[in-house]
């Protein structure tokens, strides 16, 4: 029996272990002892969860009943059942969700409410949330999107963006979508919310569609927001978005899609303040987290930057893309940058800066330290000749600040190139800084490990040796590129303990 209701996790994993890194029977054997390991956690919790809830049959008290971590715990509760929901895969309960939602937004101002998604699979087009408010998926739950594209309704593009990313026009809402809200969560016990991307990736590639693909979760301005504990899969293009946001909380995701799926960035904080994202496994056919703040012009002018930003304890596989990309959509700023402890296997870069003429902006003050990668083309990557305008009224003379970007105590291996580090003519990229990095190179790789134009750093115990561009101060300067010791106000955040008590007697 808890084989039976704990192992959906691990057999989405282990599918994926097979799909993505196969064949390369190194990786793929990597990632199943990592499937193990988690297996074998699940197991232990499982057992515990099953103990408590044989005592709670044996009292016969309350049938649904269950306990949670959130920023913030609620005093009403309601299941999508409740509002006419059916979980058969077929019924369409766009209208039960946002009845749902509607309904349980009276008590805001009452301790708030929370939804309860059961076991099932749950059909549904797009849905608002609403403040002080908890979307719960039980962990046999499934959220299907709506296939049918005619049903999506289409908004505005970001004004910081100017543009659609697809195309000129707006963009299809996202599946869960909320603005100018306080407090909301939306979280569960690893149920899943499946895109069915596949054809939105077709019509993509198609050159079909007239408005951007729609992302599963989008929280717009707004602040208090915690994604967290969900498995999303196949994204019809990027899987989280906060934008505009502040005090924002992406924890224990699990994001999966084939890496050859456009645009499928796991998570992307854009124009975001105090952000913090941990414990995150993403196998993405984009950047597995993406920084962003607006587009040429359109960013400058909204001048939102992000800043105060956390990632630490993330697991990545994206073989043709970035375990962390900075930009290129940048040109609102970005600030304040802390990674830590990321794991990327068969992923095309470690961390990459993306910008160019145009632009403007900046991207400074960005830390990273202990990273273990894995088969890689490029270690460090920063490209100040990255295309891809809004349109073709950029300012030629808008260039951007790269300043500022310190890596520390990195180990990988099978790496093609050590670094490729591109600034722009007469606007180099300055203070970079490298220390404590050993790269193993592939059998076949480049003759030159590293490419270094219009870039000033300095390095120290860096192995292969840099480039000119970055001389060696010496043993003695191991210390240096050091990590901030401050804390960020969004660590503050803590998790209390919810619950969730249902009685259907």
């Amino acid at each position: 029996m808890v084989f039976d209701e704990h192992s959906k996790r691990q057999a989405s994993i282990n599918t994926w272990c097979l799909s993505v890194v196969a064949p390369n029977t190194f990786l793929t054997m990597n990632c199943f002892q990592m499937a193990k390991a988690i297996q074998l956690l699940v197991l232990v919790v499982g057992v515990g969860v099953a103990i408590l809830s044989g005592v709670e049959c044996r009292k016969a008290r309350i049938l649904e009943s269950f306990d949670y971590s959130a920023i913030s715990c609620r005093a009403h509760s309601a299941s999508i059942e409740d509002f006419g929901g059916v979980g058969d895969g077929a019924t369409l309960n766009t209208q039960a969700f946002q009845q749902a939602v509607n309904h349980l937004s009276q008590y805001a101002s009452d301790g708030g409410a929370q939804l309860f998604v059961p076991a099932g699979k749950w059909l549904t087009g797009s849905f608002n949330l609403t403040s002080h408010f908890t979307l719960y998926l039980h962990k046999d739950a499934i959220l299907l999107a709506s296939q049918d594209i005619n049903s999506w309704p289409v908004v505005d593009p970001l004004p910081s963006y100017g543009h659609g990313r697809d195309a000129a026009g707006g963009r299809y809402i996202s599946l869960i979508f909320g603005t100018n809200l306080t407090d909301v969560v939306v979280t569960g016990e690893n149920g899943t919310i499946d895109g069915q991307g596949a054809l939105w990736w077709q019509q993509f590639h198609r050159k079909k569609l007239k408005y951007t693909r729609p992302y599963l979760i989008e929280i717009m301005h707004s602040e208090n927001v915690q994604i967290s504990n969900l498995t999303l899969v196949n994204s019809p293009s990027w899987n989280v978005h906060p934008v505009y946001s502040s005090n924002v909380i992406v924890q224990g995701l699990t994001i999966l899609a084939p890496v050859t799926s456009p645009n499928t960035d796991g998570i992307n904080p854009d124009s975001c303040t105090n952000t913090r994202i941990e414990d995150n496994y993403i196998v993405s056919g984009d950047d597995c987290i993406a920084v962003k703040s607006g587009w040429d012009e359109y960013g400058i002018s909204y001048g939102m930057p992000t800043k105060h930003l956390i990632i630490r304890r993330l697991v990545c596989v994206s073989p043709y893309s970035a375990a962390i990309a900075l930009g290129s959509e940048m040109s609102g700023g970005i600030q304040d940058v802390r990674a830590q402890e990321i794991t990327a296997i068969n992923t095309e870069s470690g961390v990459r800066i993306k910008t160019a003429v145009g632009r403007g902006g900046y991207v400074k003050d960005i830390y990273v330290k202990g990273m273990n990668l894995h088969t890689m083309k490029w270690v460090f990557w920063i490209t100040g000749n990255y295309g891809s305008h809004a349109d073709n009224h950029y300012d030629p003379n808008a260039l951007p600040e790269i300043k500022g970007i310190n890596y520390r105590d990195i180990v990988a291996e099978n790496v093609s190139m050590a670094g490729r580090l591109e600034g722009i003519s007469g606007d180099p990229f300055t203070g970079i800084c490298m220390s404590n990095v050993t790269i193993a190179m592939a059998a076949k790789a480049k003759k030159y490990p590293w490419s270094c134009v219009e870039v000033e750093g300095i390095t120290s115990g860096v192995v292969p040796r840099p480039c000119d561009l970055l001389p060696d101060q010496g043993e003695q300067e191991l210390g240096m590129c050091d990590f901030p010791s401050d804390s960020l106000a969004v660590e503050a955040m803590e998790l209390q303990t919810c619950s969730f008590r249902m009685n259907y007697f």
